[in-house]
């Protein structure tokens, strides 16, 4: 599943308007305007088309982590923690990770989305996705199973 794709049917799922998606992008530092967000919309044959690297998307989905629960306060004496980078490296499991974060995804409230795309999983079967790269239960994201989640987030937020 390539970046755009991922960025179209959060969008979608979301009913995001350009203005809000631009405005995640300058949430996160990255400054955009209509004319690329369309152009990131767009599909790989039509013309104008640019491709959505996975910084680019990374940015995005830090800019809707801070719209939807607002910037992280940082107590005195403290550094702020920078957002982790989307690396291609397992990057399903992350675009999920910051889904979750940024619409304050429970467990149960992710297993019940899947469910509304018809597809059953457990709650350790859950966990296993957010594991560390390596460890013992670490499951990677396939690309159905996130285009699963997106479908069931569409059936949610779009009644």
């Amino acid at each position: 599943m390539n970046n755009n794709d991922v960025l179209r049917r959060f969008r979608y799922a979301l009913d995001m308007s350009d203005r809000e998606v631009i405005g995640a992008f300058k949430e996160s530092g990255h400054i955009i305007d209509k004319e690329g967000v369309l152009n990131l919309l767009k599909s790989e044959e039509e013309e104008g088309f640019v491709k959505c690297n996975n910084r680019l998307l990374g940015l995005f989905f830090d800019g809707v982590i801070i719209q939807k629960r607002g910037r992280q306060k940082i107590k005195p004496g403290e550094t702020p923690r920078k957002p982790e980078p989307l690396s291609s490296n397992n990057i399903n499991n992350q675009i999920l990770k910051k889904i979750k974060i940024a619409l304050n995804l429970k467990t149960e409230d992710m297993v019940a989305i899947w469910e509304l795309a018809d597809i059953y999983i457990s709650n350790s079967d859950l966990t296993s996705l957010f594991r560390k790269k390596g460890q013992k239960n670490y499951k990677e994201c396939l690309d159905k199973f996130l285009r699963t989640f997106l479908k069931g987030l569409a059936v949610k937020y779009r009644k």
